[in-house]
């Protein structure tokens, strides 16, 4: 969330939600450039990242974004080794490229984003 002029703005929900692990490996094996954000319900870390990124995310529409709820989905944690949320995944043509967990550094976050989508 950012502020302008003292009001909030929000940004819309530009994650799509997962419901199965079939889906999310569909999501990573049918985009290039596949982000998976994964958190749980009562993280508040996750709460705070989520908006952030989603925000970087609109200067790289190249790439796709899915998030997947640990607490629906628990077999997430499994598939993708998660061991702390929020767990940020980038996936290049199916294989991992970047891997975040807990507390992220945006502006390295987002160097590691233009490096990769400048050569798609």
């Amino acid at each position: 969330m950012k502020v302008e002029e003292g009001h909030p703005v929000f940004y819309p929900n530009n994650f799509q939600q997962a419901t199965s692990i079939e889906e999310i490996r569909h999501f990573v094996a049918d985009n290039k450039l596949a982000f998976v954000y994964i958190s749980r319900t009562n993280c508040g870390v996750c709460h705070a990242v989520q908006p952030q990124v989603q925000e970087m995310l609109e200067e790289f529409p190249a790439i796709k974004a899915i998030q997947a709820n640990a607490d629906d989905i628990p077999e997430v944690a499994g598939e993708f080794t998660v061991f702390t949320v929020p767990a940020l995944l980038l996936f290049v043509e199916g294989k991992e490229m970047i891997r975040e967990a807990r507390f992220v550094v945006m502006d390295e976050l987002h160097h590691q984003f233009q490096r990769i989508a400048d050569n798609f």
